[in-house]
């Protein structure tokens, strides 16, 4: 741990689900830290790996927001919005995240759909962004409420998706079943010239018990039965658009959107979190600091398996900077934490070990582990 007074402390956690986003997680530590030590400069980089809460990162890091309307998975229109920077040669940068627009959290009255959910709002996000001179977009995808292997999407883009029939299959992954031809040449003509990066947080093949559906599926409310039409279901989807490309690492992300955005689209997956830190220049920001805070909000197995504070821990120990933890609840022992980089971590659950007070008070805890940690690391 750094000795004397830090010049600059990096605050750089990820949402706390259910409770905080990042940056709510990083304001209620730097208000602890900055009470504990008014004479060290705080500097909050809330991230997040793909799922929800990415285009809240970027807003934070000052991308303009957009607004936009469009499809939730099942069909009513909200609000949503993704994120745009324009790069030094004008060319501009969206960050578009999956589950603000056809998320769990966008089914009416939290009723699950998992025959006809869909991701054809996410396309029509895409093709705002498309009209507005877009061609870098990353797709941050998690947390989605559909198993349609990215079809949706494609056909808001313009893609037929079409049956025995000569007609367009509807929305939702068991319709794919239906599926015997598609025609490419209604994609939206910015297609071509547009770059498309999958940041994503899971491995999954699109197929098998690793895949889309046997793994995912679950979640989104599908029974048995229902498992079974929606592997038979992208099966045929794989079978018809590129059957080698359902092997790859990422396909099966968020209900196999990852297939669709890296057979159609030629997406390259990346993971969620180095996007993040690359598209931010985390790895600038943090050569000038003495300690870096990151966290969510379980540290348990699924973080070392690549989860964003595993990714700013990495950034920052190759930079030769400390890096604490802080979270709702530790599942990890010292000694993998140390094996981790992390030096410690310090948890909500230290202060309030009931779970559901804890959650219903994440942030004023936060404020009294942030002034514990700048006691423990900020001070001499």
């Amino acid at each position: 741990m750094t000795s004397g007074v830090a010049r600059r402390v990096i605050l750089a956690p990820d949402k706390f689900k259910g409770s905080l986003t990042a940056p709510e997680v990083a304001g209620a530590l730097a208000a602890g830290i900055e009470r504990a030590a008014p004479d060290v400069e705080v500097v909050a980089v809330p991230v997040a790996d793909g799922g929800d809460g990415t285009v809240d990162a970027f807003v934070a890091a000052g991308w303009e927001p957009v607004p936009v309307r469009a499809e939730g998975p099942t069909g009513v229109v909200g609000d949503s919005v993704y994120a745009v920077r324009r790069g030094a040669a004008g060319r501009p940068t969206a960050v578009i995240e999956l589950a603000r627009v056809v998320g769990l959290e966008r089914l009416p009255d939290g009723q699950p759909d998992p025959l006809r959910a869909s991701t054809f709002g996410l396309g029509r996000v895409i093709a705002h962004a498309l009209d507005r001179g877009v061609r870098d977009i990353v797709l941050g995808v998690g947390g989605s409420a559909s198993s349609d292997g990215g079809a949706g999407m494609l056909q808001a883009l313009g893609l037929r998706i079409l049956d025995a029939h000569g007609e367009q299959v509807p929305p939702g992954g068991a319709a794919l079943a239906r599926a015997e031809r598609v025609e490419r040449s209604g994609l939206h003509p910015a297609l071509a010239d547009t770059s498309f990066t999958l940041a994503s947080d899971v491995d999954n093949p699109l197929l098998g018990p690793h895949g889309a559906v046997a793994v995912f599926a679950p979640q989104k409310g599908a029974d048995a039965d229902q498992r079974a039409t929606l592997e038979a279901a992208l099966a045929n989807w794989a079978k018809l658009i590129d059957p080698g490309c359902a092997e790859r690492p990422g396909a099966g992300a968020a209900g196999g959107t990852g297939f669709g955005a890296m057979a159609v689209l030629g997406a390259v997956e990346r993971p969620g979190i180095d996007v993040v830190l690359d598209l931010i220049d985390f790895r600038t920001l943090v050569r000038a600091a003495e300690l870096v805070v990151t966290g969510e909000g379980s540290l348990d197995d699924q973080t070392l398996r690549g989860k964003a504070p595993m990714g700013v821990c990495a950034a920052a120990r190759a930079a030769g900077i400390p890096v604490v933890a802080v979270a709702g609840r530790c599942l990890l022992s010292e000694s993998e934490l140390r094996t981790a980089g992390f030096e410690a971590a310090l948890t909500l659950t230290d202060l309030e070990p009931d779970p559901a007070r804890s959650i219903a008070h994440a942030a004023p805890l936060l404020e009294r582990l942030g002034a514990t940690l700048a006691d423990r690391c900020l001070r001499r």
